[in-house]
């Protein structure tokens, strides 16, 4: 399918509306006093039975205005306002009708049952009634966002409203493993779900909300009746073609006081269960109330992390479990806890062209990794009275992880081929205790400790024919080469914060905070030669070898005034940061600096779905002691690395502002972001090129870099179509300093895609779009271009009885412009599945990589390099499964 065939699709579907007849009822909600009431539920309801017709909805804007797109049927229109009575007309619609709707305020003692709502906003929560939406052909919870107004979720499963990154999943008001999205939305199955609460400003300490805007965002997944103190999920095993199989469970019990989840799976097709996103997202934090003002500390390099990120492969084996267990023993206490098991082995295939600012490189990379990590965490909540609340957050992390990595690299005429074993093990330990007291309604105080443990032992073993790095590590001459590395990275971490509230009245708060942060860190590498005879020549001698001691102290108090006027809550204060820091090597250096970092933000609330925010901070960050170690140690198969004991805090401007608007009543919603970030303070690399081989040092600089970027998206209903409209632009200058010549790197990426999508009823799902990605880099005079295009479409059809078919394709066509290379290739993934109404028992056939493509491209910028990729991936899979639903 090519892009003019799509492109037709798409006034296909937009000029499709005429095929069905439609209606429009429109009017404006008011009072007995002609007052319009924003916000008001208008239902219709078909009171045909043998019509299968979708309940239509409008909530009315700030003029009261509404409007419902209706059927040639008949009708049971239905208007509620909280403090009115409802009022109720039918209709059969053969025209455009205009009515408006007068209601009356009802007496205190008055009751009166109402249909149900599909939306309900409120201040910073909106609630989904969820089989107002739903056809009955959603598998899992991310089926069911997926068609909730002003949601989206990402492939990784990430979940967005208007925007805004939902941070938190709860599942009837506990956190589901944590609190991560994309285990959830995977994996609950849709027809356990009654209703979905979007909970803006989350907060875990209930009496913290609404003094402090957090930015998180909660989802609160509430389940059917029947579906509680009764255990649910699915159980479902495939077999493919050649060797290919997968098993997947998922069981859940849930009653008021005990909840169980549990997951499992086992798959060689390359299903990624557990991703690095979420293994980020599994850290215990103290409460983001009283992260405010906090300097940015960089962990050590996280060197099994690689092994989780997501990336192509071209073989894989993984098995994956997780146990989740919540448990109120009483009003006062609470006890939550979860473990987490993933080993994976895979393999992968990447063919890069790397462009350096000084010559090119042509690289192949096979690579067998194993990982195995398992996470364990125990938190309780403790209420001893109807003011304090303790909290008691434990984790413990444990990975093992060995890779082989195959490469060859030609530069010019020279051919070098490496070997490199990396095998990484790392411990992590984290316990937080935070106590919080609300005295009386205008003071509160909240305490918290935090305290973590990090311990890792990387070591690599680099093999070659070929002399490694010659010229910057002492090498002696042997038949073949081997270099090996061990290093040891430990790191302690103490953090104390206490913070005030003190409420004056309901528009002014003064907020002070008094905190104390120490690091100490020890960072140890001892590069050598294994020679031929097994003997060894030690670098330590030649500028080579570690043994670092790094200590820093962080002591610091903040204040900031909040109020509110009007539409408008201004928030601003600064904190004072007084750093202390020692380092310990060949000599000792200590240091000491206070800085002050100011902020303001600035939110104007127009209406409940229409609001502006405005912030600006100087963030204050420092790097990981690797950085401030001053002896050598080898990086990869063509770098060494010598840290600075120069080096300081950096410093940045951030600057954000953001609007989004939310109208049912219109069918219209968008969201803008921009963001600009503006480095005073950093660090860039120092790079010196011999060849392939560089040495990298960090040094301190004046500005050395600036980013920039604005994302958005816009989605608008015609009729039964949902149009959308969504771009991304990012641009980011920084200096590097290549050979002892300062030199400006830039990033330019810009990312648009529109789309249309069906919501007809007794009709496919049809999706159909484009998306196009522009990629411009710059390395001092040289210019990279890549563009990417991407027709698709995107058809879920919910037939007979039972019967659901799944089917998406995308076009792909990459384009290398500064060599005019192109390649094109189609992705395409088929499913279908079935399951009786009357039956646990289903049954799916699905395909993957239905074309059996064999790579795709991709580029990427990072620091000195630009990359033009291909990653291999896997062959094509047929699978049937079958499944069963308890």
């Amino acid at each position: 399918m090519n892009l003019n065939k799509l492109l037709f699709l798409l006034v296909f579907l937009l000029l499709g509306t005429s095929c069905f007849s439609q209606r429009v009822l429109k009017g404006v909600v008011r009072d007995s006093l002609q007052n319009p009431l924003p916000y008001a539920n208008v239902i219709a309801q078909t009171t045909d039975s043998l019509q299968k017709v979708k309940m239509e909805f409008s909530i009315t804007d700030e003029q009261g205005n509404y409007r419902l797109d209706l059927k040639e049927t008949s009708y049971a229109v239905t208007t509620s306002y909280l403090g009115y009575l409802p009022y109720r007309f039918e209709i059969t619609p053969t025209q455009d009708t205009e009515r408006d709707i007068v209601l009356k305020q009802k007496a205190e003692e008055l009751g009166e049952v109402v249909i149900e709502p599909p939306v309900v906003v409120k201040e910073d929560t909106i609630v989904y009634t969820v089989d107002k939406f739903v056809k009955g052909d959603e598998r899992k919870l991310k089926d069911v966002l997926k068609k909730l107004p002003g949601i989206e979720v990402a492939r990784d499963g990430t979940v967005t409203v208007q925007g805004k990154k939902v941070t938190v999943l709860l599942v009837e008001n506990k956190k589901f493993f944590g609190g991560g999205t994309k285990l959830g939305v995977d994996n609950i199955p849709a027809n356990a779900i009654d209703k979905v609460e979007v909970l803006d400003n989350y907060n875990e300490v209930s009496f913290l909300k609404g003094l402090e805007d957090t930015n998180d965002m909660a989802l609160n997944v509430k389940l059917k009746e029947d579906k509680k103190n009764f255990v649910f999920g699915d159980i479902e095993a495939g077999k493919g073609n050649e060797d290919f199989y997968n098993v997947h469970s998922n069981l859940f019990y849930y009653s008021p006081k005990t909840s169980v989840n549990s997951i499992g799976n086992l798959n060689n097709t390359a299903k990624q269960v557990f991703t690095y996103k979420q293994y980020s997202d599994f850290q215990n934090g103290i409460n983001r109330s009283l992260l405010k003002g906090n300097t940015n500390f960089d962990l050590p390099t996280d060197e099994f992390s690689q092994f989780l990120k997501e990336q192509d492969v071209t073989s894989s084996d993984r098995k994956f479990g997780a146990l989740n267990i919540s448990n109120e023993f009483n009003d006062k206490i609470n006890i939550a806890g979860y473990g987490i098991f993933s080993h994976t082995k895979e393999g992968t295939l990447t063919e890069t062209y790397n462009q350096y600012n000084t010559f090119s490189e042509l690289k192949e990379q096979t690579s067998n990794l194993k990982n195995t990590l398992g996470i364990a965490s125990l938190n309780a909540t403790y209420l001893p009275n109807l003011t304090d609340q303790w909290l008691f957050k434990t984790q413990f992390k444990r990975a093992s992880n060995v890779g082989t990595t195959r490469l060859q690299s030609v530069v010019d005429t020279i051919n070098n081929s490496f070997i490199s074993q990396d095998d990484v093990v790392n411990t992590f330990f984290n316990q937080i205790v935070e106590w919080h007291r609300k005295k009386s309604k205008n003071h509160i105080f909240s305490f918290a400790t935090n305290y973590q443990f990090d311990e890792r032992y990387p070591k690599m073993n680099l093999f070659s024919d070929m002399p490694i790095l010659e010229g910057f590590v002492p090498l002696m001459e042997a038949e073949s080469y081997e270099l090996d590395q061990l290093k040891k990275i430990k790191r302690n971490q103490l953090d104390a914060i206490f913070k005030y509230y003190w409420v004056l009245n309901g528009k002014n708060h003064i907020y002070t905070t008094l905190g104390n942060t120490l690091i100490g860190n020890r960072f140890i590498t001892n590069d050598m030669q294994i020679l031929d005879d097994g003997s060894m020549n030690n670098f330590n001698t030649s500028g080579f070898g570690n043994d670092l001691d790094f200590s820093l102290n962080d002591f610091f108090f903040g204040v900031h005034y909040k109020f509110k006027t009007g539409i408008f809550t201004l928030d601003q204060g600064a904190f004072l940061h007084q750093y202390n820091w020692n380092i310990a090597q060949q000599e000792e250096v200590s240091k000491s600096k206070a800085v002050l970092l100011p902020s303001v933000s600035i939110k104007a609330k127009f209406s409940k779905r229409k609001e502006l925010e405005f912030s600006y901070e100087i963030n204050s960050s420092f790097s990981n002691a690797s950085m401030f170690a001053n002896r050598l140690y080898v990086l990869s198969y063509n770098s060494v690395f010598k840290g600075n004991n120069a080096l300081e805090n950096q410093l940045s401007h951030n600057f954000r502002l953001r609007f989004n608007k939310f109208s049912t009543y219109r069918g219209f919603s968008y969201y803008i972001t921009f963001n600009y970030a503006e480095k005073t303070k950093g660090v860039i690399n120092d790079v010196n090129y011999e060849g392939i081989n560089q040495s990298v040092i960090p040094i301190y600089i004046d500005n050395p870099s600036n980013r920039f970027s604005v994302y958005g998206r816009i989605r608008k209903n015609v009729k039964n179509i949902n149009l959308a409209f969504g771009f991304h632009q990012f641009t980011s200058k920084y200096l590097q300093n290549i050979n002892s010549v300062l030199e400006t790197n830039k990033s330019n990426n810009f990312s648009y895609n529109l789309s249309a999508k069906t919501l007809f009823d007794n009709f496919p799902t049809i999706e159909a779009g484009f998306k196009q990605s522009v990629g411009t880099y710059t390395l001092s005079s040289s210019e990279s271009k890549f563009v990417t295009t991407e027709p698709f479409i995107n058809i879920d059809y919910d037939f007979l009885k039972g019967c659901i078919a799944s089917f998406d394709f995308t076009s792909y066509t990459y384009k290398n412009k500064t060599f005019n290379a192109q390649n094109n290739y189609d992705i395409a993934n088929a499913s279908l599945y079935y399951k009786n109404d009357n039956s646990a028992w289903s049954f799916k056939i699905e395909a993957k990589n239905l074309f059996n493509v064999q790579y795709k491209n991709s580029n990427s910028f990072s620091s000195y390099i630009i990359s033009d990729t291909r990653n291999y991936i896997m062959p094509r899979i047929l699978m049937f499964s079958v499944g069963y639903n308890l």
